[in-house]
């Protein structure tokens, strides 16, 4: 770990130690309240580190400021003020360092509420039956790294990769992981060969939105955002050891009352010897994306689960 990222996880741990507790909205959301006319520059650390606001050098601690200087985390704006080149959420007892809002560029590391959502659901199947010791467990397009260290503690002894095809994704996720005292491997790959082994546990949060900038971290691709989702099932479902299991936490665009996405994983299942739990979770997300013309057919973008387990 550089120096730089060494400054990072300090960071972060300087955050908990302050009960740092900043939840992250939807960009829909974040815009609005950065709309209001008395949001203009920051007047707290949630403000600097969440709602990515504009500050001045007095706002923040000596402490804090030496580290995200440290850390490479301060722009200067043209008005003799700061901009934090990140922001920090909270998710259950964690904090993950992601990309600061707007989220435009292509690498950009996403974290919101399907972060907590997608946390939420990976808790609920394996609090149940979580893996033993010894286990091969691998985050898929880890992103800032919730899946992984969510799985990592409910499951003490297993080995946790984590795999992104985007370097930026994996460095944060990586310094996250460090700053939770969680052991990982790194993989920047977009398959799964560099992990030898059968997997026990495979979780995927895949991008699900037709994205016009066709940005990585947002862009489902093809079959209306769908592509991705199926792509990465496929991946994971091959390389599943007898009995394992993997956790898909997507969207799927509902057309005319039909669910392609839901039909095209129960034909992969079905290939790859998977028994397929499916649901959804929320009948309508996202729904200012039907205005897009690339949803013209579309009803409504459902929220899904899709759990295979291997026979």
């Amino acid at each position: 770990m550089t120096r730089t990222d060494a400054a990072l996880v300090q960071l972060v741990e300087a955050l908990r130690r302050r009960d740092y507790r900043f939840v992250t909205p939807t960009p829909a959301t974040h815009a609005r309240v950065l709309a209001r006319p008395d949001r203009g520059a920051a007047r707290d650390l949630e403000d600097v580190l969440g709602w990515s606001l504009p500050f001045a050098a007095s706002l923040v601690d000596a402490e804090l400021l030496g580290l995200l200087e440290a850390g490479g985390a301060l722009a200067a704006t043209a008005d003799g003020m700061y901009r934090s080149r990140f922001r920090v959420s909270r998710l259950k007892d964690a904090l993950y360092l992601h990309s600061a809002y707007p989220t435009d560029a292509a690498d950009s590391v996403f974290f919101g509420p399907d972060s907590y959502r997608f946390a939420d659901l990976i808790e609920a199947e394996l609090g149940g039956a979580p893996t033993p010791p010894g286990a091969v467990i691998v985050d898929i397009g880890t992103g800032s790294g919730v899946g992984a260290l969510v799985a990592a503690k409910l499951c003490p002894g297993a080995g946790v990769w984590m795999t992104d095809v985007n370097p930026a994704a994996l460095r944060l996720a990586a310094i996250n992981a460090a700053a939770a005292g969680v052991p990982v491997r790194a993989v920047e790959s977009p398959t799964l060969d560099a992990i030898a082994e059968p997997i026990d546990l495979a979780l995927a949060n895949p991008p699900y939105i037709i994205d016009h900038g066709a940005r990585t971290y947002r862009d489902g691709g093809g079959m209306l955002g769908g592509q991705v989702s199926v792509d990465m099932a496929a991946m994971a479902a091959r390389r599943l050891a007898s009995g394992g299991r993997l956790i898909l936490y997507t969207g799927s665009a509902i057309v005319r009352g039909e669910d392609p996405l839901g039909a095209a994983l129960a034909a992969l299942a079905h290939a790859e010897g998977c028994d397929l739990r499916y649901r959804e979770l929320d009948p309508d997300i996202f729904g200012e994306e039907l205005d897009q013309p690339a949803y013209a057919e579309v009803d409504r973008i459902a929220l899904v689960a899709a759990i295979f387990t291997k026979r």
